[in-house]
C-alpha cells in the first residue's frame, strides 16, 4: 500500500505511524533470542480477540509490568503480584491472560531445560530456515504443529491462528506482501 512516504508496504500497516514502525522495523525479522520469542509469544497470546495495535500501543507497559519478560521472575509471581498486575490499567486486565503469562513462564523454563533454548525449540519447527509467503499452506500446518506441542508443553493462548501470528512476527515466516519493500529486503537477508 503505498502511503504518503511512497513507500509500498503491506496492507495492514495502514498509515499509523506505530504500526509503519513496527513493520518497517521489526515485523518479519528473523528473533533469535529467547526473551524476545517469549515475548513475542506472550503478546501474541495477549491480543487473543484483539487488535494488535491495542497490544502494540501496551507493550511498554507490558514490559515494565512483566519485568520485561524475565521468565524466572515470572514464574515466581504471587498472588499479590497477580492482583497488582490485574489493577494495572497499561495492561489488558484479562485474568486468563495474566494467568498465561505467568504458567508460560514455567512452560519456558521446562522448555529451556529440555531443549536448550526456546529458539532451538521454536526453530526446530521450520527446521532453523524461514518460509515465506509461497509456503502459507505448510507455515499454517505447522502453526498447528506448534500450537498442539506449546501445549502439551503447558503453554497456554497459543492455538494455531496465534502461533501463525507469532511466526510472522518473528521472521519464521516472510509474509510480508511481495510488492512490500520489506519483503525483499528480508529475502535478500536469508539468501546470505
Amino acid at each position: 500500500m503505498p502511503n504518503e512516504d511512497s513507500i509500498t508496504r503491506c496492507v495492514w500497516a495502514g498509515n499509523d505511524l506505530a504500526m509503519r514502525d513496527y513493520h518497517d522495523i521489526e515485523w518479519g525479522v528473523p528473533v533469535h533470542e529467547d526473551r524476545v520469542l517469549f515475548e513475542f509469544l506472550c503478546l501474541e497470546g495477549a491480543q487473543a480477540g484483539l487488535s494488535w495495535s491495542t497490544i502494540l500501543s501496551r507493550r511498554a507497559n507490558y514490559r515494565k509490568a512483566f519485568d520485561n519478560f524475565n521468565p524466572l521472575k515470572m514464574s515466581r509471581y504471587s498472588d499479590v503480584k497477580k492482583s497488582v498486575l490485574l489493577n494495572d490499567a497499561g495492561i489488558i486486565r484479562n485474568r486468563l491472560k495474566v494467568e498465561a503469562f505467568i504458567s508460560n513462564a514455567m512452560a519456558y523454563l521446562d522448555i529451556q531445560k529440555k531443549y536448550g533454548s526456546l529458539d532451538k525449540y521454536l526453530w526446530g519447527f521450520v527446521k532453523g530456515r524461514h518460509l515465506n509467503t509461497s509456503d502459507q499452506a505448510k507455515a499454517e500446518e505447522i502453526g498447528v504443529s506448534m500450537s498442539k506441542d506449546l501445549k502439551r508443553h503447558g503453554f497456554r493462548f497459543v492455538g494455531p491462528t496465534i502461533c501463525y501470528a507469532f511466526m510472522q512476527a518473528t521472521g519464521m515466516i516472510n509474509d510480508h506482501e511481495t510488492s512490500c519493500f520489506r519483503y525483499a529486503e528480508i529475502e535478500k537477508d536469508f539468501a546470505r
